[in-house]
């Protein structure tokens, strides 16, 4: 019999950026609005898509990225291997016109962002005023967590009795973390039950 003319062939191969891909007619149509089905369901003049030799697919495009797009399309699910940036992903989901991905990898920007936004440190400051004397014994019984910051002379305006003490503001910090966000580990004493009481109820 005649060869089916390549249109109603199953297989579609792609030239992205050198690199091919081959997939199904099914899977680049999936998402109906997107480019690659346009590309190869409406294979009409007026997409003008150019094949090379292979008659593959020319898409100008970073074939690095693509992967995650192609299985995307093949499974629904968004797997992106570490060393691929996000961002890359997205940009091409953008360009491909998947929408729903696009909201895909916009979430996981987002998650990840919120799961390295502890990546600033905040810090907690605070200012003792202490006088000379004192100010050894301070930084000896500062709490764990807290770094010593910086000394601020405020000269010796007070005078206690006779003698001139000389005044400090002494500046310190702790690292805020948001994992111990104001969650004090020690349970109070009201808190501790008496497995005896337990066993009453």
């Amino acid at each position: 019999g005649a060869a089916r003319p390549p249109a109603a062939s199953k297989w579609v191969r792609l030239n992205v950026g050198g690199t091919y891909f081959v997939s199904t007619r099914q899977t680049l149509c999936r998402e109906p609005k997107s480019f690659l089905c346009r590309l190869c369901c409406q294979d009409g003049p007026e997409l003008g898509s150019d094949k090379d030799e292979t008659g593959a697919y020319l898409i100008d495009r970073d074939p690095t990225y693509f992967g995650p797009i192609l299985n995307y399309l093949r499974h629904g699910k968004l797997i992106i291997n570490k060393e691929l940036a996000e961002e890359g992903v997205l940009e091409e989901a953008e360009f491909y016109n998947i929408a729903s991905l696009v909201r895909l990898v916009k979430e996981r920007i987002r998650d990840n962002e919120n799961r390295t936004s502890q990546g600033p440190v905040k810090h907690v400051y605070r200012v003792l005023q202490c006088q000379e004397e004192e100010l050894t014994q301070m930084v000896s019984t500062m709490s764990d967590g807290w770094k010593f910051e910086q000394l601020i002379s405020i000269g010796s305006s007070y005078n206690y009795g006779n003698e001139d003490q000389a005044e400090f503001l002494c500046v310190v910090s702790r690292e805020l973390n948001n994992s111990t966000n104001g969650i004090v580990k020690e349970p109070s004493e009201k808190a501790k039950v008496s497995p005896s009481v337990l066993s009453l109820q």
